[in-house]
């Protein structure tokens, strides 16, 4: 068996022609068609969004009309094509790749040079006569290059369809808010240009417009030069038009399930908790997974030994974390830190989500934690009626919280904790069921948390400490307070394919506060014990094999071990 997985292929024609396996989301283009004439859909970056862009490119292109049976008589919109199919001259423009270090003038360029390129491809494609190439290239300015291919290509029947429209924003904004104020606000380039889109959509000249990004960021910039947009991302019928639903992600996995003899429901499971969880309507009926992730997964599925990938995580989604790090210097720091250390340590936040961000009022919490929901850092869990709920996502989320959180605790406290050596600490419990030296590591660390105030030291952050420590090695899968019969662990190390170990491990933490003396602390051992022999004897824990059990006392500073199993 040999699966194409169309990994990080966004052309749709190369998807179909060259027989990649392709998830049929086009019933969507049906119903954006249906949804208006000027539309935003925003979902977090490696979703799956240019692939959709370019499924709706070639379905509406009219040059591509005699491809048209080949690439979508097998797909729904091919099935039931609208009367809009193969009838447009299409536009297409995407802002990625524009370096945002080298300051405005640089910028300046870059977009003016993707905007230039785009619609020189366009004048091409439909065979527009060299003087029009001319009249182009001559213009001096983003804005006078769109107002005069407007001119040029007047009384056709125009599609633009815009992707990644705000990359180079989101870097600017995590990087100066001065400069992201100056380029997007009043008087700004960008501005000036989605203003002559507004006025070819009144002229008739631009029939439909179809963007797609990540944030909000730049639809206030965008839509006071351009308030006819309407923005689907957080409307409920467009849930699950990006990224994949349980049952796609099913039918995907199915040949490995075939191939491998796999447990079906458990491999559904496994790839639910690292993938899964996002959800952009509070009553959406189902969360979707990242399309990307899955993808990755499939690909590097290793057949020979039906194994999973040894790295869960994409290496591109990882250097995506570095987008967390810039946006925690967005506003105020502290104030930022709070809601990272909620979030890890109680596991959800409450805000209310933004559907436009106005920078000239500030930034504020709501604005921060809405600005990770469109990242796809947090998700939606539930409405209250003190706003919505947001909670991590997944697996992958979570451990990339916690890589992060380790970064943000060294630097508030002048401290550096060696990766090495909690490796080492972790191979350790592994291999030979020694944990003394991650508790040693544990003991070091919380010693050089002098700023004791800003960890509020108690159960929870003595946990919090644990798991970032955990969570700097991929051995194990990390489970923490996981419902099971109605009982929560603390922490469950678990063995995680492919990589093979001699010990899984349940970690019940007590913090012995140091005014209650030897007494208290004598009671919580007492306790600690008792509550981890209890759940030594629920089933779902009795049937894990290789199973150790240990309590850990502390008190901040010292830390007690005790091995219960």
């Amino acid at each position: 068996m040999h699966l194409k997985i169309p990994y990080g292929l966004s052309n749709f024609k190369q998807v179909i022609s060259e027989g990649y396996t392709y998830v049929d989301k086009t019933e969507y283009i049906a119903k954006l068609e249906d949804a208006g004439r000027h539309l935003f859909l925003l979902r977090p970056r490696r979703f799956g969004k240019s692939l959709l862009l370019s499924a709706m490119e070639y379905y509406y292109d009219v040059g591509c009309k005699d491809d048209f049976d080949a690439l979508f008589s097998n797909l729904y919109i091919g099935k039931h094509p609208t009367p809009l199919k193969s009838s447009y001259q299409v536009l297409f423009m995407e802002f990625s790749g524009i370096d945002t270090d080298r300051g405005l003038d640089s910028i300046y360029l870059a977009f003016d040079r993707k905007i230039a390129n785009a619609l020189q491809t366009f004048l091409q494609r439909y065979d527009y006569p060299a003087a029009t190439h001319r009249i182009i290239e001559a213009e001096p300015t983003p804005q006078s290059r769109m107002e005069a291919f407007f001119r040029v290509v007047s009384g056709q029947k125009l599609l633009l369809l815009i992707d990644e429209y705000d990359h180079f924003a989101n870097a600017i904004l995590s990087q100066d808010l001065t400069l992201f104020q100056r380029i997007m606000g009043k008087g700004g380039f960008v501005r000036s240009f989605y203003e002559t889109l507004k006025t070819a959509t009144q002229r008739g000249t631009l029939d439909r417009l179809f963007v797609t990004g990540v944030t909000p960021i730049m639809l206030d910039s965008m839509t006071s030069g351009f308030n006819i947009g309407e923005n689907l991302s957080l409307h409920e019928d467009f849930n699950e038009a990006i990224g994949f639903t349980k049952t796609e992600v099913a039918s995907l996995l199915q040949p490995l399930v075939a191939t491998c003899q796999l447990d079906k429901d458990l491999l559904m499971a496994d790839v639910t908790r690292w993938y899964n969880g996002y959800r952009f309507h509070a009553l959406a009926t189902e969360t979707v997974y990242n399309a990307n992730m899955v993808l990755y997964f499939a690909k590097n599925f290793r057949l020979k030994g039906c194994d999973y990938p040894k790295q869960m995580l994409d290496d591109n989604i990882a250097s995506d974390y570095g987008k967390i790090l810039g946006m925690f210097s967005i506003g105020d720091r502290d104030t930022n830190f709070t809601v990272l250390d909620d979030l890890i340590s109680g596991g959800e936040v409450t805000a209310e989500q933004r559907r436009k961000f106005d920078f000239e009022k500030g930034f504020d919490r709501d604005d921060f934690i809405s600005l990770l929901a469109y990242m796809g850092f947090v998700s939606l869990q539930r409405e209250t009626l003190s706003g919505e709920v947001f909670g991590i996502p997944n697996h992958v989320m979570r451990e990339l919280y916690f890589r992060y959180f380790k970064v943000e605790l060294e630097r508030r406290n002048q401290m550096t904790i060696s990766n090495r050596a909690i490796a080492v600490a972790v191979e350790t419990l592994a291999l030979r069921d020694d944990i003394q030296p991650l508790v040693a590591e544990m003991v070091q660390a919380l010693q050089l948390l002098s700023n004791r105030d800003a960890m509020g030291m108690d159960e929870k952050h003595i946990k919090v400490l644990l798991l970032t420590l955990l969570y700097q090695s991929s051995v194990y899968f990390i489970q923490s307070e996981r419902e099971i019969d109605r009982k929560y662990p603390d922490i469950l190390l678990l063995e995680r394919s492919p990589i093979e170990v001699d010990h899984q491990h349940l970690i019940e933490l007590k913090y012995s506060k140091v005014s209650d003396g030897e007494t208290g602390w004598a009671t919580k051992r007492q306790a600690g014990t008792e509550q981890v022999q209890g759940y030594l004897q629920l089933p779902t824990i009795a049937a894990l094999p290789k199973l150790s059990a240990w309590l850990l006392v502390s008190d901040g500073i010292k830390v007690e071990v005790v091995k219960v199993q």
